[in-house]
């Protein structure tokens, strides 16, 4: 009850700026990435002394993106996920996902891709609203996580439409928080605590939750586009969510998951060179460190303007003032 007051505050005292345009971000550098043989990269995340990807058309792999050349190299780690906990979604949203894992591929449809400091890389799987952590040496355990997520979820408005469920995960250095983006109609952020060996709702595992349209950027027209998030990051104790359709990075407030702070990447991304012929956007993976952002971009095997059909790993400065800057 605390947090939702808390949340209502937030909205009621929005900023002015909260809708002027977002600044933009700086590219720095672009990189296709070969050797994911099943293409349709969607997470990304630094671990140790690398950049790691996963697919969402693989179920038993991570890649260690090989920068040192170019194009990078994806080079496969394999790994047995074993079978997913019952996490309480309705039986006819499992048999539709069943089914889509049979003809596109990716059972576990794994959608996004985080790391602690001892190398423990975290999955998030979108078809069973399950997380699944893989080890250093390669070994995969799915986290307990509480009975009552998805319903809570699902109470909240979230979770209720296939192919639209948990899209993102973060967790702290010390994995005691663990954060989820729920996608789309609604899209929201869900947050859990370790306790021990299992995760748990403290005070309820929702921070928000929204529905409604907004518009795209100029470039693409004035049609408008469900609210999404398709990636969420953990960087200096705040969470940062990708906004595909709006093609921008945007900080929210770890306690009620209110906005505080937008920069946009879509002067870069819709260049004629760069832009994809679907309306809405194809940036799937986010990455936060102190000197910028890592995007990748799960492009489904089309090409885009200038005929690159490999996924795709934008670098953008930080921006000025730092990612916790005030506007």
């Amino acid at each position: 009850m605390i947090r939702r007051w808390l949340a209502l505050l937030s909205l009621a005292s929005a900023p002015l700026w909260a809708n002027e345009p977002a600044p933009e971000l700086k590219l720095l550098s672009e990189h296709p990435v070969a050797g994911m043989s099943g293409g349709n990269l969607s997470g990304i995340a630094w671990c140790g002394d690398a950049l790691w990807a996963v697919s969402d058309r693989e179920d038993d792999v991570l890649y260690r993106l090989d920068t040192s050349v170019s194009p990078w190299q994806a080079e496969p780690e394999r790994f047995e996920a074993g079978p997913p906990p019952d996490s309480g979604l309705p039986w006819g949203m499992r048999m539709r996902t069943w089914l889509s894992g049979h003809v596109r591929g990716g059972h576990l449809d794994f959608e996004g891709l985080s790391c602690d400091s001892l190398g423990n890389r975290y999955l998030v799987s979108e078809a069973h609203a399950a997380v699944l952590r893989v080890s250093p040496a390669g070994t995969a355990e799915w986290l307990r996580l509480p009975e009552s997520l998805v319903r809570q979820a699902r109470a909240s408005g979230m979770l209720w439409h296939f192919n639209a469920l948990f899209e993102g995960i973060a967790v702290d250095p010390k994995a005691e928080r663990l954060w989820l983006a729920a996608e789309r109609e609604r899209r929201g952020l869900l947050v859990l605590h370790r306790q021990q060996s299992s995760w748990q709702c403290t005070g309820g595992c929702v921070l928000m939750a929204e529905g409604g349209d907004q518009p795209p950027p100029p470039a693409l027209g004035d049609a408008p586009l469900p609210k999404s998030f398709s990636a969420v990051a953990f960087f200096g104790d705040k969470v940062f969510v990708l906004e595909p359709s709006a093609y921008r990075v945007c900080r929210r407030s770890l306690t009620t998951g209110a906005v505080e702070r937008c920069w946009s990447f879509a002067e870069e991304a819709l260049t004629e060179e760069r832009r994809y012929a679907e309306p809405y956007g194809n940036a799937e993976a986010l990455w936060i460190d102190e000197e910028g952002a890592w995007i990748g971009v799960d492009n489904n095997g089309k090409a885009r303007g200038d005929g690159e059909k490999r996924p795709i790993v934008w670098r953008f400065s930080a921006p000025k003032g730092g990612w916790g800057a005030k506007p």
